[in-house]
């Protein structure tokens, strides 16, 4: 069962082209972000952060199963809220923020496919030999058959000034 939340704290987002970041624990996605909070300041638009939560896959108790999805969920929370400052910082606006359960490649889908206001995905690869990351690589791989917007990857290895001056 998918579990959405999804704050807006802006009435004006449908005005806006919004750029998807993926939240992971990732050094490469402050690299993401940093670059859609820049598209977003340089051409009008703004910024949507979107975290999942992948199920514990621990259902021999479902009340330990319960307290571990709770406490996901927070710490994800207080994740986005914590990037939600930097959003506002560098771009000058509130992101809109996503939470959903189940695992990520369906969860990212089915969202980009719900919300007609996310207009482009941003991701950055991963800079290590071991090639971009799983989801970058299932995106241009399997994704791109299903995927219905523009994804643009970022090299994880540029600096913010590297990206400054791209965006």
């Amino acid at each position: 069962m998918t579990d959405v939340i999804k704050k807006v704290y802006d009435t004006d987002i449908d005005e806006h082209r919004v750029f998807l970041v993926v939240v992971d624990d990732s050094e490469e996605m402050r690299i993401a972000l940093r670059f859609a909070c820049m598209r977003a300041k340089n051409t009008g638009g703004r910024v949507a952060l979107f975290r999942d939560i992948e199920p514990t896959g621990f259902h021999h108790w479902a009340g330990i199963s319960e307290l571990m999805q709770d406490e996901a969920r927070d710490a994800a929370e207080e994740r986005l809220n914590e990037l939600a400052e930097e959003v506002v910082e560098l771009s000058g606006l509130i992101p809109a923020i996503y939470v959903r359960a189940g695992p990520i490649e369906e969860e990212l889908i089915a969202l980009i496919d719900e919300e007609p206001t996310i207009s482009i995905l941003v991701l950055a690869a991963s800079p290590s030999n071991e090639g971009p990351g799983p989801l970058v690589s299932h995106l241009v791989g399997k994704g791109t058959n299903v995927i219905s917007i523009p994804i643009t990857i970022v090299p994880g290895n540029l600096t913010a000034d590297q990206i400054d001056k791209l965006t």
